[in-house]
């Protein structure tokens, strides 16, 4: 009769691999002590702070490392507050208020009670301005928007109804003259404004305000110096 034992390891192959089993088990609880040392007492020298904390972070995941890049962002309200301290900025008010607006009073194309759309907006010069003027219903548009005054839209599909607004006005010369389709630019103005009411755009000084005109398909022209639209 063959032997049972035959098939059985010998006892000190057994033993060993009991050792080793004991001692890997051993070794996997010390490891994780050590871990849960480390994230308990990392130093103040580390990358992490101290005591660790782990949060899930909202902000988009980085696609170049200039968006990784971390950077010193100011509140809507500090940086308007920084630009009206600018000489630049107190110029451009004044301008528009010494010049621009007193012209569009005397045409009564702007009142107190205006609703106003501002396009190529940018920072908001001339909703801040049109503001100070006492004119509170304002809205600024622009490709990129600069809260608090300015939101992002497309004006060549406004996201407005039609005849919203009371006065469509741009002191941005580029706002016109560089749009994709001034042909569509100057579509969705007239379909923003309501009869009666006026669109007053700034344009390039080399531009002939008749070729400006064409562009507009419901308009009188009333003033060509800084062109001044008013719809039929």
């Amino acid at each position: 009769m063959a032997d049972s034992t035959g098939n059985q390891p010998p006892a000190t192959d057994r033993r060993l691999q009991s050792l080793a089993s004991r001692v890997s088990i051993a070794l996997a609880a010390v490891s994780t002590i050590f871990l849960l040392y480390l994230l308990r007492h990392a130093s103040t020298s580390s990358c992490f702070p101290a005591p660790l904390t782990l949060t899930l972070s909202l902000a988009p995941f980085p696609r170049t490392s200039c968006d990784a890049a971390s950077r010193r962002i100011l509140r809507p309200d500090r940086r308007l507050a920084k630009l009206r301290s600018s000489s630049r900025w107190r110029r451009r008010s004044k301008a528009l208020s010494s010049s621009a607006f007193p012209r569009l009073r005397d045409l009564r194309l702007l009142a107190g009670s205006s609703r106003v759309l501002c396009l190529a907006a940018g920072a908001g010069n001339a909703v801040d301005a049109l503001h100070a003027a006492g004119v509170a219903d304002v809205t600024g548009i622009d490709l990129v928007d600069f809260p608090p005054l300015v939101r992002r839209a497309d004006p060549h599909r406004l996201p407005f109804s039609d005849g919203a607004f009371d006065l469509v006005f741009s002191d941005d010369p580029a706002g016109f003259t560089g749009a994709l389709f001034p042909s569509r630019f100057a579509s969705e103005a007239e379909r923003a404004v309501r009869p009666g009411g006026a669109i007053a755009l700034a344009v390039e000084r080399h531009l002939d305000p008749a070729a400006v005109a064409v562009l507009f398909r419901r308009i009188l022209i009333f003033q060509t110096n800084g062109t001044t639209l008013k719809p039929h």
